[in-house]
């Protein structure tokens, strides 16, 4: 048991590392290149150089985002493949972030981000995700019990209903208005309200120490439900709370960053294939390898063909597609098992 915990010490170090380097090297590439230690020199220097404005206002910003919304996402995917038993369930299999397009495409067409503001976008794609939520769980919930298998179809039916409506809206927008709507469905980071990304940083950490008070439940999760009531779990309850802390942490991801995929389908199967299916470890160490694996997305769709920026959402969707793609064939596995 010692060596099984000084393994995954080494392993969280070596995460954290990446996840350094990863910050490090996205805080330097660009089409304006910046030494590392040129950053050391602006942080004495403050405000008042081009190169100050394009690292602690530009680049900053989405390094902190893009750990939190990877982050995010890849802790929930991890919840969701524990609770469904599933390694095709992510987080936008359950309709959250049909939600919160719709609700953002829907500001945008009547013209409300113009009037209340660019605040206005986020905080109508959360109001779309938390009534999909609500609408996906009700649904769901028969004589006290969550049926997992309805809350699955439930969530795939939503999604394509929200995408209808989606395509309605953009068939009928004008043409800055569809736009605007576009843009935002592929994903981004640029999202410049520190505001913003403090929130998504503190209910992207939040959910991870949430999701670790489930660890031993997501682990019995893994024999199969009956067996886990055996063994003491008390699933429904369980089930529940990890169905809204992973429903929080992906509508508020796609609130601020727009839909991003791929992240917490690919990312939790390539940390259990490298580190294994204990939830104690795969729970944080989904967390800091989304976080890294998105930043280092966001750093290639800015600087591929610069100064032209890619949406993110695009990157992300090549990359962890052809990673998925590659696991698939060199490995035999039902989460995790090879």
């Amino acid at each position: 048991m010692k060596k099984k915990i000084s393994l995954w010490i080494w392993w969280v170090i070596l995460l954290c590392a990446v996840l350094v380097g990863t910050a490090l090297f996205s805080l330097c590439a660009g089409p304006a290149a910046i030494p590392a230690k040129r950053i050391v020199s602006l942080i004495f220097e403050g405000r008042g150089s081009a190169e100050y404005s394009i690292i602690f206002d530009i680049r900053l910003p989405r390094i902190v985002l893009g750990m939190a919304v990877g982050g995010a996402l890849s802790l929930a995917g991890v919840m969701l493949q524990g609770i469904f038993r599933n390694p095709l369930v992510e987080p936008y299999t359950l309709g959250i972030s049909g939600g919160a397009a719709l609700g953002v495409c829907i500001n945008i067409f009547l013209g409300l981000n113009r009037a209340a503001g660019l605040l206005s976008l986020p905080l109508s794609g959360f109001i779309g995700s938390i009534l999909i939520i609500l609408l996906v769980y009700s649904f769901s919930v028969r004589k006290g019990v969550l049926r997992i298998h309805g809350l699955l179809l439930t969530g795939v039916m939503i999604s394509f209903i929200s995408a209808s409506l989606i395509m309605l809206i953009m068939a009928v927008s004008r043409t800055e208005d569809l736009h605007g709507i576009i843009l935002w469905i592929m994903g981004s980071l640029g999202e410049p309200n520190w505001v913003l990304i403090k929130v998504m940083l503190f209910v992207s950490i939040g959910g991870l120490i949430a999701g670790y008070f489930y660890r031993a439940d997501l682990n019995a999760f893994m024999l199969g439900e009956e067996e886990a009531m055996h063994l003491g779990v008390d699933t429904e309850r369980t089930k529940r709370n990890l169905f809204i802390i992973a429903s929080l942490l992906t509508g508020c991801s796609v609130s601020v960053a727009g839909i991003i995929g791929f992240v917490g389908l690919v990312i939790p199967h390539l940390v259990r294939i490298l580190i294994g299916r204990d939830h104690r470890i795969l729970l944080v160490a989904s967390f800091l390898a989304g976080g890294a694996f998105l930043i280092l997305c966001d750093t290639a769709a800015r600087t591929i063909i610069a100064p032209v920026e890619l949406p993110v959402g695009v990157i992300t969707g090549i990359f962890g597609g052809a990673l998925f793609i590659y696991a698939l064939t060199k490995t035999k596995f039902i989460l995790g098992e090879k």
